[in-house]
């Protein structure tokens, strides 16, 4: 051996360590070890439905903390459409995460289903919402949003997509809530008939003047409309008009567009970042291979014949506490887990 090399290391060199044995058993990891604060940080990235399904029922510590107000602010309640095939109670679901959230919530989304007696019982409860995202609520009608309104007093951002509400709530939406700096309205283009309406347009220019960020994707509006909006929202900064075909951009109206905002998208620009289907009624999920969101499993969870946890009358979870904190734990994969709490 090198002197050179013996006289800097010492009278030996030194080795590294051996690497571990395969044989050597490895440690799990015990998710009932973190802080309950880290659990809850990992919990919250989980939806509504998830959570009322499984999550809360892995151990008597998981089920304190899906319990917290806290958790509640954010209401999530996306789903892929396949649970009307089985027995969910998406209204009975989201009525309890309401009253768990303690008149807390501000964040809520609704998607595919919905009533105008779930809007009364969410507004009834909740006086801070800021923010509303409806999805393919068919059975929600303007009646039931015209209703509602006046009570959405802190509303900031409104979305709604797919749905068939006309443009009449949307104006009593714009004289009810004076804080709305953001609104989504996505709807499908169809070539036939060629039919051009600016009732939309009319509605947020007439009564939304503080707007901010306005989506119109599919919109019937013509350029008559758009100059409206442009006319009445001085403070507009964001607007896409994707698959609004019936827009005629000249040269004066597209180089006031440019000017007077800031981020715009017009009709025929890419649609590669938009989150739906726009030429049909999929869903175009981007995050699974064709299953739920959520990974549910096809059991039913909240059936009437299932025993271990169902809704009892007075809209709660019967409390099931007799099983040890690691009965459920196998619910969840600890890779999963680790990526979740990385994201």
């Amino acid at each position: 051996m090198d002197k050179t090399y013996q006289k800097t290391l010492g009278s030996k060199p030194t080795l590294p360590p051996p690497p571990p044995s395969r044989s050597t058993p490895t440690r799990c990891r015990n998710w009932l070890e973190l802080p309950p604060e880290i659990t809850a940080s990992i919990i919250s990235r989980l939806g509504a439905i998830e959570i009322l399904t499984a999550a809360e029922k892995v151990c008597r510590s998981w089920r304190a903390i899906c319990k917290d107000p806290l958790m509640w602010r954010t209401i999530d309640m996306r789903n892929d459409g396949d649970l009307h095939d089985m027995t969910y109670d998406l209204e009975k679901m989201c009525c309890l995460a309401v009253d768990r959230s303690c008149g807390q919530l501000v964040d809520i989304t609704i998607e595919y289903f919905g009533s105008d007696e779930l809007l009364k019982y969410i507004t009834d409860r909740s006086s801070g919402i800021k923010r509303i995202r409806l999805v393919r609520c068919y059975c929600i009608t303007d009646e039931g949003l015209s209703e509602v309104a006046p009570k959405l007093t802190m509303l900031e951002d409104l979305e709604i997509s797919l749905c068939t509400l006309s443009h009449e709530p949307l104006e009593v939406v714009g004289r009810s809530c004076p804080l709305l700096k953001s609104v989504k309205l996505n709807n499908h283009w169809y070539h036939f008939p060629p039919e051009k309406c600016n009732n939309d347009a009319s509605a947020v220019a007439g009564t939304m003047q503080g707007l901010q960020n306005l989506q119109l994707f599919g919109n019937k509006l013509t350029n008559d409309g758009l100059v409206e909006i442009l006319d009445s929202c001085p403070r507009l900064q964001s607007l896409d008009m994707r698959h609004c075909f019936n827009l005629n951009l000249e040269a004066d109206l597209e180089k006031r567009l440019t000017k007077q905002i800031k981020k715009l998208r017009l009709p025929y620009d890419s649609i590669e970042d938009y989150e739906f289907d726009a030429m049909s009624n999929c869903f175009e999920s981007r995050d699974n291979d064709g299953g739920s969101p959520y990974g549910f499993s096809d059991s039913n969870l909240l059936s009437d014949d299932y025993d271990e946890y169902e809704f009892s009358s007075d809209g709660d979870f019967y409390d099931y506490e007799d099983f040890d904190d690691f009965t459920r734990l196998d619910l969840y994969d600890v890779g999963d887990m680790g990526a979740l709490s990385s994201s």
